[in-house]
């Protein structure tokens, strides 16, 4: 009796052990074994906001005092919106000008290959992130961020700043460029845009 106890212990255990793993390997089964992926299996990139450059505000401090009221940024695209605004020294009496563009995509899932499970839109816009030819790492900020930034003028009174941030599927670039400014306070003030986009994009 006390045999066939165990035995029929031992054959429990070894069912629940084996429906356990199959329940872990079931939900990858079907690609595991080389199913296609379907369009129903990639997630699609999710629609920015209409307005999104207006939402994100003012930006007449980051431009030459060319006029006294606000200035918003101009809005291009759909899944991918570009921001723009600028002066140029013909249209203000001091010398100085300034640009500011802002690009913010979306990413959606994409086929990872046979076999293989979709990639999910935060994978696509990390790998996207990875990949941009600006190579500054800025470690010390609670997005992936790089950074890069050119020194021009006689004095270095000219600044072009490039910042890149991912934030799950979105990913932002910003471009700045202005004369007179400190190369701190250009970048200081292109990551600021860049988080701000992030968080109107939401």
């Amino acid at each position: 009796m006390a045999r066939v106890a165990g035995m029929a212990s031992r054959l429990v255990r070894g069912t629940a052990i084996g429906c356990g793993v199959a329940a872990l390997v079931g939900g990858g089964v079907g690609f595991a074994v080389g199913e296609p992926v379907t369009k129903a299996d990639l997630v699609p990139a999710r629609e920015l906001p209409g307005d999104l450059c207006a939402r994100i505000g003012d930006v007449s401090k980051l431009l030459p005092k060319a006029s006294g009221g606000p200035v918003t940024m101009t809005q291009g695209g759909t899944t991918t919106i570009t921001c723009q605004a600028g002066s140029s020294r013909a249209k203000v009496r001091a010398y100085t000008s300034a640009s500011v563009k802002v690009t913010v995509t979306a990413y959606g899932g994409q086929d990872a290959g046979a076999g293989n499970p979709p990639f999910t839109p935060e994978q696509v816009a990390h790998r996207t992130f990875t990949r941009s030819p600006v190579k500054g790492y800025d470690e010390g900020r609670p997005y992936p961020t790089k950074v890069e930034r050119t020194e021009g003028g006689l004095a270095g009174e000219s600044w072009n700043v490039h910042a890149v941030v991912q934030h799950a599927d979105i990913v932002v670039l910003v471009d700045y460029t202005a004369n007179p400014i400190d190369g701190d306070i250009a970048q200081q003030a292109a990551l600021a845009l860049a988080d701000r986009a992030i968080w109107e994009s939401k």
